[in-house]
C-alpha cells in the first residue's frame, strides 16, 4: 500500500475560526493520506474537527470567520490551497465530490430532481439534452431508485429521507469522481436505510475504484466500510491504523473509551455501558497538552504540559498513537 502514491495528502492542516470571543482552533495540525480506491474513516465525538477537515479539503470554509491558516492539501499532486476559484469549480463535483450531512437540506426544494442531477453534468461535460437525460436516468437506476424516468420530474419533497440521500449520492457520482467525501451520510436515516446506503457506497467504490473519505461518529459503520481509521479529538489526530488495529490493538485511551461506550453482543445480559466521563474540551480555551487529558484515566503530569506526537505502535507501519502512556490494549 505504501508504494502507491496518495490520491489525497493532508499535511499539517490548521483551520481556525476568528470569533469575537477568541480563536477556535477547529483543526490543529491534522495529517493523513488517502490512496486511490481506499476507504478511510474519520471518527470522533461531535466537535472533534471531522466536518471542518472535510470542508477544508473542499475549500468551503466560510470566511469570515474561518480560515485555513497553514498546511498543505494535495489532490492528485495538485495543491488545492494554491488553486483559484475557477479551477476549484472545475474540480468540485467533477474529480472531488461531497455527500453532505443532511439529505433533507442538501437538495434545492424549488427544482426537480432531474434538473439538479443534470446541473452537475452541464457544468462539467458537453453532453446534449438527450444525453443529459439518459445519464440522469442511469444515475438514478445505479442508486436504486425505481421508475427513474418518472422520478426525474419529481421534487425533493416527493422523496423520503432515504431516497433523497440516494439522489445526493447520485449527484456526487455523476462525473465519476476520483474522491468522494461522505460527511455523516446516514445520520438522519433509520437502520435499514443506513445499511442500504452504506452497501451502495461500498459497491460503487469497489466497482469504480473511487476513494472514499467517510466521516462518522458510528464505529459500527467504519468497522464494515473502511480500510483504515483516523481518530480525531479536539481538532487533533490521536490514533490511526487499520480497522483491526483500532478495534483490537488500540493503545489510545480515547479510542478505547469510544469502543467501551458501544454495546457488544458477546457480553452478559444487563452489562452496563462505560461512557467516557466529562465533556469535550472548550475549543476557545483548549488544554495546553493532550486535549483528552482531563478525561483520561491514565493521564500523567507530562500530559498536562505537552501534546504527544503520533508514535509508531509496535512494528506496524500503519498504526500510530498520540499518547505518552500507551494504555493497555482494549478488551
Amino acid at each position: 500500500m505504501s508504494a502507491v502514491s496518495p490520491l489525497l495528502s493532508v499535511q499539517d492542516l490548521r483551520t481556525h475560526f476568528f470569533t469575537r470571543a477568541g480563536v477556535v482552533k477547529a483543526v490543529d495540525g491534522v495529517s493523513f493520506d488517502l490512496r486511490p480506491g481506499e476507504t478511510l474513516g474519520i471518527v470522533g465525538e461531535s466537535g472533534s474537527g471531522k466536518s471542518v477537515t472535510a470542508l477544508s479539503i473542499m475549500r468551503l470554509i466560510p470566511s469570515p470567520p474561518g480560515r485555513i491558516v497553514s498546511g498543505k492539501l494535495l489532490f492528485d499532486n495538485q495543491d488545492l490551497l494554491a488553486m483559484g476559484k475557477g479551477r476549484l469549480r472545475e474540480l468540485r463535483g467533477n474529480k472531488v465530490s461531497m455527500i453532505f450531512q443532511d439529505p433533507m437540506t442538501s437538495l434545492n426544494p424549488v427544482f426537480t430532481i432531474g434538473y439538479q442531477l443534470e446541473e452537475t453534468l452541464r457544468a462539467h461535460t458537453n453532453l446534449g439534452r438527450g444525453e443529459l437525460r439518459a445519464r440522469a436516468i442511469e444515475l438514478l437506476e445505479r442508486v436504486g431508485i425505481p421508475s427513474p424516468e418518472r422520478r426525474l420530474r419529481d421534487y425533493p419533497h416527493n422523496f423520503s429521507g432515504g431516497m433523497r440521500q440516494r439522489v445526493v449520492i447520485a449527484i456526487a457520482l455523476a462525473c465519476n469522481p476520483k474522491l468522494v467525501i461522505a460527511d455523516e451520510p446516514t445520520t438522519a436515516l433509520d437502520v435499514t436505510i443506513q445499511a442500504q446506503i452504506l452497501d451502495l457506497l461500498r459497491t460503487l467504490s469497489k466497482d469504480f475504484g473511487t476513494a472514499v473519505l467517510l466521516i462518522t461518529h458510528d464505529l459500527g459503520v467504519v468497522a464494515g466500510m473502511c480500510d483504515r481509521i483516523v481518530v480525531m479529538y479536539g481538532g487533533k489526530i490521536l490514533e490511526t491504523g487499520t480497522v483491526d488495529e483500532i478495534f483490537f490493538s488500540s493503545k489510545q485511551p480515547y479510542t478505547q473509551g469510544l469502543l467501551h461506550s458501544i454495546p457488544r453482543m458477546d457480553e452478559p445480559r444487563g452489562q452496563m455501558l462505560q461512557p467516557i466521563p466529562g465533556s469535550p474540551p472548550d475549543m476557545l480555551h483548549p488544554p495546553l497538552g493532550c486535549p483528552f487529558m482531563p478525561r483520561c484515566p491514565y493521564a500523567i503530569e507530562r500530559c498536562l504540559r505537552e501534546m504527544p506526537p503520533l508514535i509508531r505502535v509496535d512494528t506496524s507501519p500503519t498504526h500510530d498513537s498520540a499518547c505518552w502512556v500507551m494504555a493497555p490494549p482494549a478488551r
